[in-house]
């Protein structure tokens, strides 16, 4: 080989080897510059998995893993880098699988709140003159509360005799603190048909529950589950909340659920007026570009309404629906509450009433096959284990398994349906913080509750353990007493107590671990909304929203929990809350 084809083949190599190299580096740099980097100990809630660090791009995840990897998406300049070592955990944006912070804001807005620790006195002689001032005013054509306790009231419970002292000419509703119980004054009574002006009764019963009759023969103005929500509908609702308090109110909503670590919330109670204010103005804070979490709203049928009618009105408002605003549930009352003997239970309550059956199994499954077809997830209130039995049944007789028909609270499951309910791909959403429990409270469940419920209530690893979706909601502002941030409920899950409070844990053998309590917060919200393919964890392709919290939830002392914030909260990869200082609230 002489000396000219030498050299021609070593320019061949080096023409390749430069070839190679210059592949290499334009491989390098085709990689995309990330517009944020994050380091840290990163609970993904994907399998539990725990990695170093993540890289966002135009709001979403494009890398997941460890440091190393996610340095070759920084370029100086242009990425934002946190290095949130040793500061705390980092997770994804928590859910809320079902609330009423929408009918809670407009009730303090509209409305008036009562505090459970009030009693009746105070509510007659102070609350309710107040209330009726703001309404005349305000020039007010009605006017409506929240908020009381039945075992603060039930001693000395205030008849309609008795608010219509303070107020005659004005209807009057005010709900207790489950929104299950309300009182009315004459006026609205007579205005609902429920009797006439001299009180002889007009009505016995409303469907799901029965008149209170007083010594005297007349109505008393207490009201109980489907009779309190067929009275309120006779307020005067378009005025009391229209679309645009509904707005202010949904600003005031976001400010709270960022400050706590919600960017999913599925609303239990959008027509809580029997309006569609609140469908109206999430659509257009929306497409103006002001809403920075996800929201789910459900409608509502009540079983005194005409079901064909309702459920076209809750198909008709599907067309509010857009990029963060999914209005794809209806809501059901199944029965009432345990704690108050109105949940439908099996075995009896001691005195040998069953509790409150708002709608039959037949009933059930006809609005669930109707509504599935319509594109409507069922989300069904019921909690005594036999309303959930007929709940399960309806599901499964009626409804197609991929719609992930959803039971909410559950009180009490018999054993069977744990299998029927993960076979039929049957969600659970739990109110998770309910696991604990005041000494009096106890002792009044011990003295009232069916046999095997008296020390058992809310499962929730049961729910793991067969395999079913469940999910945590605070259900605010009806759970008073209880935290309504995730980490306030995340203490409860695991330990049974919240805050060192005095009393025992609430059914031990049902608390679950730290992973599952943040399992349930944040992935399994976004499948029971149909949005796991792009929120809920923090995996690649997905939006990041995420959280940095001030404490490592995961390692820290357990009573120790509940004193978590976040740091920030960011949204499709921008911080839409910070907290300013450590006694920020």
């Amino acid at each position: 080989m002489d000396l000219r084809m030498k050299k021609s083949r070593l320019w061949m190599l080096a023409a390749i080897l430069l070839c190679c190299t210059t592949a290499v580096l334009t491989s390098c740099k085709s990689k995309p510059t990330a517009d944020l980097v994050v380091y840290g100990k990163i609970f993904t809630s994907d399998n539990n998995q725990i990695v170093e660090a993540f890289a966002v791009k135009d709001g979403k995840y494009i890398y997941v893993g460890d440091k190393a990897g996610a340095e070759v998406f920084i370029e100086e300049g242009k990425t934002e880098v946190i290095d949130y070592t040793g500061k705390g955990l980092v997770m994804p944006g928590c859910g809320n699988g079902h609330a009423h912070y929408a009918s809670g804001f407009a009730i303090q807005t509209v409305g008036t709140m009562v505090s459970p620790k009030d009693d009746a006195n105070k509510f007659l002689t102070e609350i309710l003159p107040a209330a009726v001032k703001k309404a005349r005013d305000s020039g007010a054509k009605a006017i409506f509360g929240f908020g009381w306790n039945m075992m603060t009231f039930q001693k000395n419970m205030p008849t309609r005799q008795q608010l219509d002292a303070v107020c005659s000419d004005i209807p009057i509703y005010f709900a207790d603190d489950e929104a299950h119980k309300g009182l009315a004054n004459s006026i609205l009574l007579v205005k609902a048909g429920i009797m006439k002006e001299d009180g002889t009764p007009l009505k016995r019963e409303i469907r799901g529950s029965v008149i209170q009759i007083g010594s005297d023969g007349t109505p008393t103005g207490f009201l109980k589950e489907q009779e309190g929500t067929y009275t309120r509908s006779f307020l005067d609702n378009e005025n009391l909340f229209s679309v645009d308090i509904a707005s202010a109110n949904m600003a005031e909503i976001e400010k709270l659920l960022l400050s706590e670590g919600y960017t999913m919330y599925q609303d239990g109670w959008s027509s809580y007026f029997y309006n569609s204010s609140l469908y109206q103005a999430a659509q257009q804070r929306d497409q103006a570009g002001d809403m920075h979490f996800v929201l789910g709203l459900s409608y509502e049928i009540e079983s005194w309404m005409d079901v064909d009618e309702a459920m076209a009105k809750a198909s008709d408002v599907q067309k509010f629906a857009s990029t963060h605003v999914k209005p794809n549930w209806v809501k059901l009352f199944m029965d009432g509450t345990v704690e108050s003997g109105t949940g439908f239970v099996e075995p009896l309550y001691p005195d040998g009433h069953q509790g409150s059956e708002n709608w039959s199994e037949e009933e059930v499954t006809d609005i669930t096959r109707k509504a599935n077809a319509k594109g409507l997830t069922m989300h069904i209130h019921a909690m005594g284990n036999k309303g959930v039995n007929r709940v399960v049944n309806a599901y499964i007789n009626g409804g197609k398994d991929e719609m992930r028909n959803t039971l909410v609270h559950v009180y009490g499951v018999n054993p069977e349906d744990y299998k029927r309910m993960a076979d039929h791909n049957i969600y659970v959403t739990s109110g998770m913080l309910w696991h604990h429990r005041s000494t009096e409270l106890r002792d009044e469940l011990n003295r009232t509750l069916p046999e095997g419920m008296k020390d058992k209530g809310f499962p929730l690893k049961s729910f793991f353990d067969h395999g079913v979706n469940v999910s945590s909601h605070s259900d605010f502002p009806a759970s008073t007493g209880s935290p309504d941030d995730p980490f306030g409920i995340m203490e409860i899950t695991v330990t049974g107590l919240y805050h060192a409070e005095e009393g025992q844990p609430w059914w031990t053998e049902e608390l679950l671990t730290r992973e599952q309590a943040l399992t349930a917060l944040t992935i399994n919200v976004a499948k029971q909304m149909f949005i796991e393919n792009e929120r809920g964890s923090i995996s690649t392709g997905k939006y990041a929203d995420f959280l940095l919290v001030n404490k490592d939830v995961l390692t820290c002392p357990a009573n120790e929990i509940h004193t978590a914030k976040p740091a920030a909260t960011y949204f499709e990869g921008k911080k839409v809350f910070e907290r300013e200082s450590p006694n920020q609230k």
